[in-house]
């Protein structure tokens, strides 16, 4: 931007402040940009839940006498849900420079019109703030596009026939690698062996992971390869399945013991990688989230560096460091990643510290109630745990555990807890991500602490099927315990865990209301529902929250960046089962129209 365009942005927003106290915040002003043209919508109808009908588009309507300076965008005439309590919905919003210039009526907005400002005639469609997904992966959203999709799979034969429909398309000897399939989906209710992957080739190393990510299935052959006999001793924090002879069955569970596969595993190209990694910033931008909390690794955000370089990011990116690494190192990426570039940045340190429910290796403080052999895994010793927070606290690091057990949950926060004692109390916005399984008597150390609980929605509607049995009836009290956590004052975050869900907020939007499975059906401890606007407010402010960002993100007003999507329905008008048919017609980030991409 150069200087003058400066002087005419600092010249528009000192305006501004005094027009606003003088009219007693009838509008108010600061400064942004928003490019690109609506898409033409469906026709309209009398229903709550109707798609809107289509925008009138033009950039040549004249200014009045008397206008404002000119916003390089204006939209009139809509529905635009703002998230401030102070204007909770507006008719039209002016827009320039990448954020927000005005928000009010229409007659306020057209003060802003000039020769050259693009106008939108919403005509009655609903706007809101572009969804902030709290926790993804997205460059393993990305790799999944290019390899055996198996989310969804109904039963052990379909999973088997899946990847046997992949085999002309490798040579002998190259591997078979996939994700996705749940074993709670098949009648078999049970993990499949390196057998059962044998019958479809012995030609073919294979390794296929779980769809939470913490468990995966390898054959034999690659079993071989890695090195994985009888003789081998379970890494620490993993484990390694064996038969009722002491041969290893296949199943591989938590980082360490699929390390030893997986690092065998040749990579894929760089082009490749980048490939998958703009489908999944394509899904994400399709679902109107505008920005991503992401758990990859460093390599990947130098691959969205490449990606921003070249104008094709499409979402803010908030990259999270490993948490175990040396405290030099984790300076040094913080250093070169940087933590202001609005666009991507690095953020939080990341630990995963126990496994999953779905695969019985979150770490819980008594047996399972449907498997009583086993508690899960932790997959860092406590004390070490609480000695890395600490230091990694007192050297100024936000940081986000991954505690899905009530076990972990419980020693996460001690962690924090000791972290506080040491080092004073600070902003710090440590999170707990996951937060699934949480002891009654734990639920409100959360607000206590200030750790901000990291939850997904849509986790609990998908496991609502076996929860119950995995944790028993008293358990099951601080399961996702959504409403349970914000009245006693914790901040939420929402987010997907995409691809372990997909990045769909209006899943999200749905469990928060329903707690119930999409097809319909009771709620499971429906005492957690919360409300539409509360769900909304964690899936955009308080993710906002969560990364630093709330005076930037999260609410269309005055100052924010102009990260907005326009939806086919009003959520805030429809039936709960009606949300999962809501869809976004049009996705700006920082103004950019990045959804449809023409």
């Amino acid at each position: 931007m150069n200087k003058s365009r400066y002087l005419r942005l600092f010249a528009v927003m000192a305006l501004a402040a005094m027009i606003a106290v003088l009219s007693s915040g009838s509008f108010t002003r600061t400064g942004a940009i928003l490019s690109g043209a609506f898409c033409a919508f469906a026709p309209s109808s009398a229903s709550a839940s109707a798609v809107f009908p289509p925008p009138r588009l033009s950039q040549t309507e004249p200014s009045k006498p008397g206008a404002k300076e000119p916003a390089e965008l204006v939209l009139l005439n809509g529905v635009i849900y703002t998230g401030d309590p102070q204007r909770p919905r507006v008719q039209a919003m002016a827009i320039s420079f990448e954020r927000i210039l005005a928000t009010g009526s229409t007659k306020e907005i057209r003060e802003y019109q000039g020769p050259k400002t693009r106008v939108v005639d919403l005509r009655g469609a609903f706007v809101m703030p572009g969804f902030n997904d709290a926790h993804t992966h997205l460059a393993s959203a990305g790799d999944a596009r290019l390899s055996i999709d198996l989310e969804g799979a109904k039963s052990l034969a379909e999973f088997q026939q899946r990847i046997r429909a992949h085999l002309a398309e490798h040579k002998p000897g190259e591997w078979l690698t996939g994700r996705g399939w749940d074993h709670t989906l098949w009648p078999e209710k049970r993990f499949p062996t390196r057998q059962e992957l044998d019958a479809i080739s012995t030609a073919h190393p294979m390794f296929f992971g779980r769809i939470d990510g913490h468990v995966a299935v390898a054959n034999s052959r690659a079993l071989e390869i890695a090195g994985i006999t009888r003789a081998t001793k379970d890494p620490p924090g993993g484990g390694i399945e064996r038969d009722s002879a002491g041969e290893p069955n296949g199943m591989l569970k938590e980082g360490s013991a699929m390390a030893m596969v997986e690092s065998r595993i040749p990579g894929i190209t760089p082009q490749q990688h980048r490939q998958g990694i703009e489908m999944a910033l394509e899904d994400a931008a399709r679902h109107g989230v505008t920005t991503l909390q992401d758990n990859s690794t460093f390599i990947d955000f130098l691959a969205y560096e490449e990606i921003k370089k070249d104008g094709k990011l499409t979402a803010r990116i908030t990259e999270w460091l490993p948490f175990q690494l040396p405290l030099d190192k984790l300076e040094e990426l913080r250093k070169r990643g940087g933590t202001t570039d609005p666009m991507l940045r690095t953020g939080a340190l990341k630990l995963v510290a126990d496994g999953s429910l779905g695969s019985r290796t979150a770490a819980l403080l008594a047996p399972y109630s449907d498997e009583p052999a086993t508690s899960g895994i932790m997959t860092i010793a406590p004390d070490e745990l609480k000695k890395m927070v600490v230091e990694r606290d007192k050297a100024g690091f936000q940081i986000a555990i991954h505690a899905i057990g009530d076990r972990t949950n419980r020693l996460a926060l001690d962690a924090f807890a000791a972290a506080r004692d040491a080092n004073g109390v600070r902003d710090s916005r440590h999170r707990i991500e996951h937060a699934q399984v949480i002891s009654v008597e734990d639920l409100p150390r959360f607000a206590k602490l200030g750790v901000i609980a990291s939850m997904q929605p849509s986790h609990e509607t998908t496991d609502m099927r076996w929860a119950a049995a995995r944790l028993g009836p008293e358990r099951s009290r601080g399961a996702y315990a959504w409403n349970s956590l914000r009245k006693s004052g914790a901040r939420l975050a929402f987010g997907t865990d995409y691809p372990v869900e997909p990045i769909d907020p209006m899943r999200g939007l749905y469990a928060c209301v329903t707690r119930a499975r999409p097809e319909g059906g009771p709620s499971w401890q429906p005492q957690e529902r919360i409300s539409l606007d509360d769900c909304i407010a964690a899936y955009t402010q308080g993710s906002a929250y969560a990364e630093f960002s709330e005076k930037e993100k999260g609410q269309i007003a005055a100052g924010q960046l102009a990260d907005v999507i326009v939806l086919s329905a009003d959520p805030t008008k429809a039936k709960p089962a009606k949300l999962l048919q809501i869809h976004v017609l049009t996705t700006y980030v920082g103004g950019r129209q990045v959804w449809p991409k023409d």
